[in-house]
């Protein structure tokens, strides 16, 4: 998928329109899946000799589903597997992002690796599914930028801060800007906050909701704009210059960690747990820092705390209907 883009599916819930925040990437797509139609893109693609003979008999084939095939790193996490871990791991790309964990429910894939845990409770929530992480990959923060300040305390009081009007985004736009101490949401806030939690009185600032491959260019109208990192490559800011990014270690950070998702009933497979142990390891993780310009961060949570982040954020999600 263009990995923050606004598209979306004819009849999708707009829980689910929000894509999860990824880095950059410019490769192209190896395959695609639209209504409903897999094109699987596999190793062969990649480079990669295919398996043949008596090694074919002593790999465990793992199917996922993925919208950056094509990113360079799945060539080496495809020879890590099947070296370290007697994996023949086969990625299957989506460049329609809302037909990836459909397929994984339908078991067309095995796992997917392509969301964070918000995305993840929007979709079991919308869709009464039960998908569940078999393990976590990276967070990328989302950055605050200004053309005109250096710094978040000249923003002028009463000053508009243009965030992402997508019901993810907006959220976390809105968590980070009161995390930079520019505004103060009623009760905290919560990865489910809209600008209508906003109390004015003790906020600096306020919001303008644009769409959010528009927030980069509303930057001369507005003291601050809150980027999505794909949206500001595309802009040419430079991450380094970010006057503020959200902590990925905070707590208010958990939804928005991705994951490597399965079906319930598989949540224990020692394969897919083999799989996550493969995406961690160091030749694969240096590519990714590479080709991100080191704007991805590296997550090791335990299932465990993922699931139980999961569960809280579908706990709210139920609470606020």
């Amino acid at each position: 998928m263009s990995e923050n883009t606004n598209s979306t599916t004819p009849g999708a819930s707009p829980a689910v329109q929000a894509l999860p925040e990824k880095p950059k990437s410019n490769g192209p797509k190896y395959a695609a899946i639209g209504a409903g139609v897999l094109v699987v893109a596999l190793a062969a693609g990649f480079g990669i000799k295919a398996f043949t003979g008596s090694d074919d008999e002593k790999l465990t084939k793992i199917t996922v589903g993925t919208t950056e095939a094509s990113d360079p790193y799945w060539t080496e996490l495809v020879k890590v597997g099947k070296k370290k871990y007697g994996l023949d791991i086969q990625p299957v790309n989506f460049t329609d992002y809302t037909q990836a964990n459909p397929a994984l429910s339908q078991g067309q894939v095995d796992v997917n690796q392509f969301q964070h845990l918000q995305f993840l409770a929007d979709y079991n929530a919308a869709k009464n599914d039960t998908l569940t992480p078999v393990g976590s990959t990276y967070i990328v923060p989302l950055s605050l930028y200004s053309k005109k300040h250096t710094t978040v305390n000249e923003f002028a009081d009463g000053g508009k801060v243009a965030i992402p009007n997508d019901a993810t985004n907006q959220a976390r736009a809105l968590l980070l800007l009161q995390s930079a101490g520019l505004l103060t949401l009623k009760g905290g806030g919560n990865s489910l906050s809209t600008p209508a939690e906003i109390d004015a009185a003790k906020s600096k600032v306020g919001v303008t909701p644009v769409d959010a491959a528009q927030t980069a260019a509303a930057l001369p109208s507005v003291e601050g704009a809150v980027v999505n990192n794909n949206f500001a490559a595309d802009a040419n800011l430079d991450p380094s210059k970010a006057l503020f990014k959200d902590d990925p270690k905070a707590k208010s950070s958990e939804p928005y960690i991705n994951v490597i998702v399965a079906r319930k009933k598989d949540a224990d497979n020692p394969t897919y747990a083999k799989f996550v142990q493969a995406y961690h390891e160091k030749s694969v993780q240096d590519l990714i820092s590479k080709r991100t310009k080191g704007t991805q961060y590296e997550v090791k949570r335990s299932v465990a705390d993922v699931r139980g982040i999961l569960t809280r954020i579908e706990s709210q999600i139920k609470a606020k209907k």
